[in-house]
Formats: structure tokens, sequence, C-alpha cells
């Protein structure tokens, strides 16, 4: 299945809120996306790796992408192994993606910059023609997506690039808020961690509010990116 942009979260929930505002742009646009979570996220505080399953599809259906997959990895745990790459190279070689969406390059959670060499290095490889991967039964083709953007989690590292979600905030939170056992809920009874208060739950909004001051937009997501962008014009750029 051809898509326009794979996305990749080392847990169930990254995606939506490291770019979820900027893959509901897309989408409305006519972009195929996918997300493929690398864990189940097992190891978080709250919930289990099966309310995170229910929560992931759920989101899913919230954004509108084409397709959810997980590679079960081990939460926690993520390593830079041949095993680990080779998972990637075949979610990239059967999506075919023209853009890579990866977690934060650094982050508080280790898993999260693990995850973004991890992919970054799978990009690469599945460019490689002597590397062969098979997919239902059937030899894949060679494929190098033209770019991998990394979105910003819980540190602010300075962007190189943001895209306005002005008009897709509510989406990116509404899709959030499908893990309802990670964040904020005042009548949960289990523990409450970083990511599951009230104040993270308003950061959605003033972070990218703040992203959008900077940028003279309403609000916006930032990325970093592992190559220069070379623009054709000045058409799309905010004025």
């Amino acid at each position: 299945m051809k898509t326009d942009i794979l996305a990749f979260g080392a847990h169930p929930d990254d995606v939506e809120l490291g770019c979820g505002g900027t893959i509901a742009k897309l989408i409305s646009e006519g972009k195929k996306c996918v997300i493929v979570d690398l864990t189940k996220g097992e190891l978080g505080t709250r919930g289990t790796d099966e309310t995170r399953k229910t929560e992931a599809a759920e989101s899913a259906k919230i954004l509108g992408v084409s397709a959810r997959e997980n590679l079960g990895m081990k939460d926690g745990f993520l390593v830079n192994s041949e095993e680990y790459q080779m998972k990637i190279v075949k979610m990239i070689r059967k999506y075919r993606p023209e853009i890579v969406l990866a977690n934060a390059i650094d982050d508080r959670h280790p898993d999260h910059a693990k995850g973004a060499k991890l992919v970054s290095d799978a990009c690469f490889l599945a460019g490689l023609r002597k590397i062969e991967t098979v997919e239902g039964g059937e030899s894949q083709d060679v494929w190098r997506p033209k770019h991998i953007f990394h979105y910003i989690q819980w540190k602010h590292i300075q962007p190189e690039f943001v895209i306005d979600i002005s008009e897709y905030l509510d989406k990116k939170i509404e899709a959030c808020l499908a893990f309802k056992t990670q964040f904020y809920d005042p009548n949960s009874t289990e523990p409450v961690t970083p990511i599951a208060t009230k104040d993270f739950l308003e950061s959605l909004t003033y972070r990218a509010q703040d992203l959008g001051r900077l940028s003279g937009v309403a609000y916006a997501e930032g990325f970093t990116t592992e190559k220069l962008i070379a623009l054709k014009n000045f058409e799309g750029i905010v004025l």
C-alpha cells in the first residue's frame, strides 16, 4: 500500500502528542497516513497494554489514518539491533512513504531518542538492494523515504520548521484523549504520572500556541529535520 506519510512512535500516543495535528491536517488534504507503534506501552504506569490497544484503535479512527500497526518491541528496552531494524525496514517497504515522522531526537523517556535513531537507521537500510525482506510470502522492493522529520515531545527542542495546525488542534486533542487511561482524569484512582496532570493536558494547547505565536499563526507543531529542505518557491509560506 503506497502511503504519503508513515508516522512512527515508540509508544502508542507518541504520534498523537507529537504530530497529531499535522496528521489530521494532511489527511484532510487527501494524503494517506499510517501509524506504526514500536511497542505496546506495556510498562506504562496507568492502564494495560490491552487498554492501550483499544485506545490506539479509537485514536486512529478519530484521525482517519489508513492503517495502524504495532511491532511489539520491548517497552523500556528499545535497542538499535538488527532484529528491530528489520521490523521497521519491512514497514517502510510495505507502505513506501515519501515522508517518515519519528520520535524526538532527545527526550525525557529514553525510548524516544532510541526510537528516533532506530527509525532513522532503518530508513537508510530500507533502500539497500542487498537487504532482502519478505512480507506476506512475497519479496519486497527496496524503498527509501525522501525525508525524515522528528516531532517534538516533552523537552523543548528548537524546531527547524513548524506546521500550521490552527484548524486541527481540537482534532489532535480529541485523538490524544482517546487514550483515556493515560491522561488527566480527576475521577481516576490510578497513580498520578507526569502526563496525567491537568498542566500536561493544558500544555498541548499552550505549547502549540507558543509555536504559533513565533510563526505568525494560531497553533503549530514543530519538527527537526535530518537534511536541508529545498523549496521551489515561496508558495505555502505564511507571510
